[in-house]
């Protein structure tokens, strides 16, 4: 059973940085060079410093951007633009967003997880890749911290985690901020000692989101056990959510075939848009765009098996084909690619469920690379969770 903990969280101090839209960010991985950019520009303490450092001209080493990380963390730390919360705490954090034409809401709880070895009751659905894990490891090893949470999501329903999310609610935030998406980003200090935490340490859990970070701890943890014995290091921050109550959802990653020749299949229909309205997860709906004698053709098109839709389409086609794939989750990009030249074909997937990405992990298997993007996703530098 997974144990959870409460944690001493560094936050922000307002006073001193401003509003928090300047100083925080999207996850690591989904911030591009532009993005950064501006994030950078938006204030002297915005977490992509410690976060996504960069080579500069003159570094002698690869480890130089992650000391210039670690420094900038200790001076922080220092002037008191990072300050500690008074006692362990849980953090409750909502999201809230419009989609598919409605007002909804993500909610769940930051705190510390056990970390397990893979085979737990900490489960992943998807596989990792060597160098953003090295990546990770060497940020680690030079600030000893958490700067974003895992996310987790377990399996539901947990009454105890929804009613500690209710009272939280109730009273004012911590924090708050709305981001480049149109997110509000909401968060609570919870008391350490809240009893609605029971209710969680009876659930199996899935990685959402941070296949790599959690792969990293665990390298982190044996390193550090294998000289320290145990620690710090044998936890991980995290947001827990439960998949049932809160729903969360999770958007697809088109595939565009940057060669070979797709097999035409599937009845044509008008255009992107009609795709899009067609595709459907359940029913195994997905859609295509290709070039047919020069014309760019929509069809959508029916698979056989069960879902998720991203599953079967390997399984039935795209593995057997071999192609080199790229991946998007912007439908209208992966469209252009193929109407420029770029690509052969896009292969157009629907949403999906926490629940069926379970339901294939249960079965002893893990989905295709790049399937899933659990959207929205918890900012990075909300709060910090030091190894001290």
């Amino acid at each position: 059973m997974p144990r959870i903990s409460p944690f001493v969280g560094l936050l922000y101090d307002r006073s001193l940085v401003g509003p928090l839209e300047r100083v925080t960010a999207p996850p690591y991985d989904t911030v591009l060079t532009e993005e950064r950019r501006r994030l950078l520009d938006a204030s002297p303490h915005n977490i992509v410093r410690l976060d996504l450092g960069e080579d500069l001209p003159g570094d002698d080493d690869v480890e130089n951007k992650y000391r210039r990380a670690a420094r900038e963390f200790e001076r922080w730390r220092d002037e008191g633009v990072l300050i500690p919360t008074p006692a362990p705490s849980y953090f409750a954090y909502e999201m809230r967003f419009a989609f598919q034409g409605r007002h909804r809401s993500v909610r769940g709880l930051v705190c510390l997880v056990r970390l397990e070895d893979w085979g737990g009751s900490i489960v992943p659905h998807e596989r990792t890749m060597r160098g953003p894990v090295e990546d990770r490891l060497r940020l680690m090893r030079a600030l000893r911290a958490n700067l974003s949470s895992i996310y987790l999501v377990c399996s539901g329903p947990c009454s105890g985690l929804t009613d500690l999310l209710d009272d939280a609610r109730g009273t004012d935030p911590l924090a708050s901020l709305v981001d480049e998406a149109g997110v509000e980003h909401r968060m609570w200090r919870v008391d350490g000692a809240h009893d609605g935490v029971e209710s969680l340490r009876s659930q199996s859990m899935m990685i959402a989101d941070g296949h790599h970070r959690y792969t990293m701890a665990l390298r982190y943890r044996d390193e550090m056990r294998e000289r320290h014995g145990s620690g710090p290091w044998d936890e991980v921050m995290a947001l827990v959510v439960d998949a049932v109550t809160e729903d969360p959802p999770v958007l697809p990653i088109h595939r565009v075939l940057v060669s070979g020749d797709p097999p035409v299949r599937g009845e044509r229909v008008r255009d992107l848009a009609e795709v899009l309205e067609e595709v459907d997860d359940r029913d195994l709906v997905y859609g295509t765009v290709a070039r047919e004698d020069g014309e760019l053709v929509h069809r959508v098109d029916r698979l056989e098996g069960r879902p998720p839709v991203v599953c079967t389409l390997h399984a039935e086609i795209l593995d057997r084909l071999t192609p080199a794939i790229a991946y998007t989750p912007d439908a209208a990009l992966a469209e252009e690619e193929v109407r420029r030249g770029g690509a052969t074909a896009a292969f157009l997937l629907p949403p999906t469920t926490a629940t069926r990405i379970r339901s294939v992990v249960d079965r002893g298997e893990r989905l295709p690379q790049k399937s899933t993007y659990f959207w929205p996703k918890p900012r990075t530098g909300m709060v910090i969770r030091p190894l001290e």
